[in-house]
Parts: C-alpha cells; sequence; structure tokens
C-alpha cells in the first residue's frame, strides 16, 4: 500500500518496482483526491501491476489525518467519484477494500451505501474486513482484532449483488475456514494467518484444482534463493527478506532453532544465502522428507 503522494512524488521505481515473479500483484493507493488517484493508478498500471485496489479500511491515526483509509466510509459518494475517475484512466481492474463502517455507524447501512456508490462507479470487486474500525480508542494493531467479526453482513452484500466479486477479509486462520466461506463469496483474503504460517499458502491453489507452485516449505526456500542473490547484489540486506520467513516452519522439528539462527544470522552486514542455509540445518531432516533438491541437500552438508 502506497500514499498517493509517495507515486506522485516519491522515489517511484523503488517503491513501485516488483519482481515479474509476484503475478498478479495488485498496487493498493491510499488518496480521496480523484484526480491523483487516477494519475497514479495510470502510473501503477504503466509499472505492470495488475489491478489498483483503493483503501477504505486503514485504521491508523495518520491515516485518518490524510484522509484516506476507513474514515472515508464516512464518504461513499467521494469514494465512488474516486473509483470512476480510477477506471475512466486504466483499464485494468480497479478494486476497493473497506470495513463494516467506522465508530457509531450502522454497519449494515454503510457498507450498503459504500457498495451502492463504488458498484454504481464500475468498481470491479469489493474485498471487506468484516469488522468495523473504531479510530477512536483502538490502536490499529486493535482495529484487526478487537471489533467483532460479522460474516453475514458480507454474505448478505454478495447475495445482493450476484454478480459482482465480493471477497472477505478477517479473521480467517484455516483451510476449514477458507472452505466454508468460499460457499457463501467469491473469494477470501488471508493476511496475518498467511504471514505466520506461510506454509498455509501450499494449500491454496490445489483447493481451486491447480498444483502449488512448489511441493514443500523447503522447496519454497529453494525457489526463494535466486531472487535473494539477485537483491542482495543490489545492496538489499538478507534479514529485508528473510524477516517474513520466519515462521515457515512453524510446528516442525527444529523450526526454534531455524527462527534463532535466521534471525541472528541474517542481521549481519555480510550475511548471504550461506546464513540462510546454514539456519536450514536443523531442519535438514524434515527437509529431506519434504522433497529438497539434492543440490540443496548438498549445500546443507
Amino acid at each position: 500500500m502506497l500514499a498517493v503522494g509517495a507515486v506522485l512524488n516519491g522515489a517511484r521505481n523503488r517503491l513501485l518496482r516488483f519482481d515479474p515473479a509476484e503475478h498478479p500483484v495488485a498496487l493498493q493507493l491510499g488518496g480521496c483526491d480523484p484526480g491523483d488517484l487516477s494519475i497514479a493508478a495510470a502510473i501503477g498500471a504503466d509499472y505492470g501491476y495488475d489491478e489498483i485496489n483503493l483503501n477504505i479500511g486503514c485504521p491508523s491515526e495518520r491515516v485518518k489525518s490524510g484522509a484516506f483509509g476507513a474514515c472515508l466510509m464516512r464518504e461513499p459518494a467521494l469514494v465512488g467519484a474516486c473509483i470512476a475517475e480510477m477506471k475512466a484512466r486504466v483499464k485494468i481492474p480497479v478494486t476497493v477494500k473497506c470495513r463494516l463502517g467506522v465508530d457509531e455507524q450502522d454497519p449494515a447501512a454503510a457498507l450498503g451505501r459504500l457498495a451502492e456508490e463504488v458498484i454504481a462507479a464500475r468498481c470491479d470487486a469489493l474485498i471487506v474486513h468484516a469488522r468495523k474500525a473504531w479510530l477512536k480508542g483502538l490502536s490499529p494493531k486493535e482495529n484487526r482484532e478487537v471489533p467483532p467479526l460479522d460474516y453475514g453482513l458480507v454474505h448478505a452484500l454478495k447475495a445482493r449483488y450476484v454478480t459482482v466479486p465480493i471477497i472477505l477479509n478477517g479473521g480467517l486462520a484455516t483451510m476449514a475456514q477458507v472452505r466454508e466461506e468460499l460457499t457463501h463469496v467469491d473469494g477470501v483474503m488471508v493476511g496475518r494467518a498467511a504471514y505466520q504460517d506461510p506454509a498455509l499458502l501450499l494449500e491454496i491453489d490445489p483447493l481451486f484444482g491447480e498444483p502449488a507452485p512448489v511441493a514443500s516449505r523447503a522447496g519454497a526456500v529453494e525457489a526463494f534463493i535466486p531472487y535473494i542473490e539477485e537483491q542482495l547484489r543490489e545492496g538489499v540486506p538478507l534479514h529485508a527478506m528473510t524477516r517474513h520467513l520466519l515462521g515457515l516452519f512453524n510446528g516442525w522439528p527444529g523450526a526454534r532453532a531455524w527462527r534463532r539462527e535466521l534471525a541472528a544470522g541474517a542481521a549481519n552486514p555480510s550475511a548471504n544465502t550461506a546464513t540462510l542455509l546454514k539456519a536450514l540445518r536443523p531442519v535438514t531432516k524434515t527437509c529431506s522428507s519434504a522433497g529438497m533438491s539434492l543440490t540443496a541437500q548438498v549445500a546443507l552438508a
């Protein structure tokens, strides 16, 4: 997610570039000026993004003061105008991620009004975090956990807009939950659960009849190495990439040693892929049984 001002005036290439392996990838924008958003959307499209998403869900005070994020749940007509401008400017999908409402708003009314506006503006999909955001009194972290979930409102929205893709977000932690919700909505968005246990993503593609992109946790590490090597050559420190791998072996023998070794080793300015492979040693046996290639096994020896 990037603020519109950063896209228009910041170090654009550093902020917007991504690896081809990330496709399909969306650029989420934060802002409330229709003209600025349309320009930023066009820039994102030129960079090769597959989707532009408008952030109407972030609950932080910093976002509130900048007039974007969840506070825009109070201004559905303005959000609709933003979507209309972006749709007129780009040919790729333009979507919205929102909440059920903020503070004292009635969630059914707030969500319904926002949906009316953005769907009338030809929004391509609506991603709903099924919680209100309390801008008064809760921190951003608390806003991800404290306000109660109401999946029923999202189900009702889908029943109302049969032809519009409706995607549910919030509180989904298991594949059983994912399967259940997919009987009510077009898609789900899994955030914290996938970050805390990245191996959960190995189960997603098969759910839709596609093979997993890699066969195992160890295979994911192996597939990541060429990217890491390329980024290291460009001066990106190892810890900036491997910090996202700390939960990869959660629940497996050696996971604690993996986290400890990786966190400590990657902090060294001279850390490289050998540091990553060293951290894998505590889970070598697990990796072998999970199908890590002979090349990687020799590197671990």
